[in-house]
């Protein structure tokens, strides 16, 4: 795929939502081995051009891809072992012993230490170089990273700001003396992650190659307990303890009476603006490397952000502060030039943030499942749309199209089917086609509604923290029908 000089947004194109970890595995949440391949091949096989994961950093124990540990490091559970048995840098034996077991953690770690060792006697010199290069290469953010989670391994997981004063405080003799402590922890963490992007980026060519384009996710905000506010505090407001005095999230709407306190911390934008953003164009610049095309988050952040006291339990007594959105896009534009890049434009969205997207000429999203209220100027009903968008039946956050069709009163059923122009048919799709029938140019579909699953299989309910993120497919799941109607679909729409 020739992608140089190429708007990759601006060619009607069908794409597919589905997170690494859904991808089927017996053993466990899905990876980067061969089922990514086979679901890549089932892509190219429809038509479908874009595949859409959700960010791949390393979580915190609840899973959510949207609060890491890092906002370059990938998520070492992605990585698939048995690749790393094929190289002959780890047994058979070892990788059947890891399969039965649970405590991922624990055994994820065992099982690197094993492949480390093996690759530190069995690797190629061309092999051995290529990792020497790639630690080099990544400095930048690697070095922190991987000295941080050392450290935190050190203190059973606990936050960097209850760590011993002088590591909290980053001073210069005491880190030293902890690279020189953690020494081999530090090497196999970063090993890690030299196998983490060989394995994706393995991924992306093969992708390309088959005329898949591979489309991120990138949070607005990071979590507080990360390398990069322990590494970068002035770029957060903090307090000289390095406390967050503000967190983010936003006011009460509709879905919520005492709105969403999310917790992370603010950018310090008058030092990012004074350090021409560099913190900004080193975290774009790693998610160029993987993807095709990015989607920012919570894009009204970045004209103006939601502030709670940190003091705060609920998000009602926050304020809008302005944030230097247009500074910040000229910035990047300046550094990378035209960035396929989407902006999660849902929620309440004020005249400042549309200007800001347009000025930038900025993909918004339309989401189907929020269009069929009572009124005709409704910003998610097809008739409103332009071509520089993406729609969704839903994304990540909603219910599958089944399941919330299946929630609906029936005078609502039928104001869709009225809008759509048909008495009766089957969902979701009806809502698939009316996605790809549409003139945005992008027309993403989660997995779930092709397979035609209820809201037993949805990814994530916002508010809540228990049972999300854990949803898998199975290649049984999936019919011959269901795969012949989304390849006419795709074929019907020029897409």
């Amino acid at each position: 795929m020739n992608m140089k000089g190429e708007n990759l947004l601006a060619q009607r194109r069908a794409g597919v939502l589905l997170h690494i970890t859904s991808l089927p595995n017996a053993h466990g949440l899905g990876n980067m081995g061969k089922e990514a391949y086979n679901f890549i091949n089932f892509l190219h096989d429809t038509g479908i051009k874009v595949w859409q994961t959700l960010p791949l950093g390393m979580p915190h124990g609840d899973s959510s891809p949207y609060q890491c540990l890092s906002a370059h490091a990938g998520n070492p559970a992605l990585i698939c072992f048995e690749d790393l048995v094929a190289k002959g840098w780890l047994q058979e034996t070892e990788q059947a012993q890891f399969s039965e077991v649970n405590g991922y953690d624990y055994h994820q770690d065992c099982l690197i230490n094993k492949a480390y060792l093996g690759f530190k006697n069995l690797a190629s010199k061309a092999e051995q170089q290529d990792f020497a290069d790639f630690c080099i290469d990544k400095a930048a953010w690697l070095d922190d990273f991987a000295l941080f989670v050392a450290l935190r391994h050190e203190f059973a997981k606990q936050c960097w700001n209850q760590w011993p004063e002088q590591l909290k405080e980053r001073d210069a003799s005491a880190l030293t003396k902890a690279r020189n402590r953690l020494q081999a922890v530090i090497h196999v963490i970063k090993f890690e992650q030299f196998i983490f992007y060989l394995q994706w980026m393995a991924l992306k060519k093969y992708a390309n190659e088959r005329n898949v384009l591979l489309f991120g996710d990138i949070p607005i905000f990071v979590s507080y307990d990360s390398a990069d506010v322990w590494a970068n505090r002035d770029v957060f407001k903090l307090d000289k303890k390095g406390d967050m005095e503000v967190v983010a999230g936003v006011p009460p709407d509709y879905f919520s009476e005492t709105g969403q306190r999310w917790g992370n911390p603010h950018y310090d934008w008058k030092k990012l603006k004074k350090s021409k953003f560099t913190w900004w164009n080193a975290r774009i610049r790693s998610q160029l490397e993987l993807f095709d095309i990015l989607r920012i988050d919570h894009f009204r952040g970045f004209e103006a952000a939601w502030e709670i006291p940190a003091k705060e339990e609920t998000a009602i007594n926050g304020k809008w502060v302005k944030a230097p959105g247009k500074a910040l896009l000229a910035a990047l534009k300046k550094e990378f030039g035209d960035i396929p890049l989407v902006a999660e434009d849902l929620g309440i969205i004020t005249p400042e943030v549309d200007a800001l997207r347009m000025e930038f000429k900025l993909p918004g999203m339309k989401i189907l499942q929020f269009a069929f209220g009572d009124n005709a100027d409704n910003p998610y009903l097809p008739h409103n749309y332009d071509h520089n968008s993406v729609v969704y039946t839903g994304t990540h956050d909603n219910d599958t199209t089944l399941g919330w069709f299946n929630g609906l009163q029936d005078h609502e059923k039928a104001r869709i089917y009225g809008y759509l122009g048909c008495s009766q048919a089957s969902m979701p799709y009806l809502l698939v086609g009316t996605a790809f029938a549409s003139v945005a140019n992008l027309a993403i579909v989660p997995m779930q509604d092709i397979l035609e699953l209820g809201s037993d299989c949805r990814m994530n309910t916002p508010g809540t923290v228990e049972g999300n993120w854990q949803w898998q497919f199975s290649w049984s799941q999936l019919q011959e029908a269901q795969v012949a109607r989304l390849t006419s679909l795709v074929s019907m729409f020029s897409r």
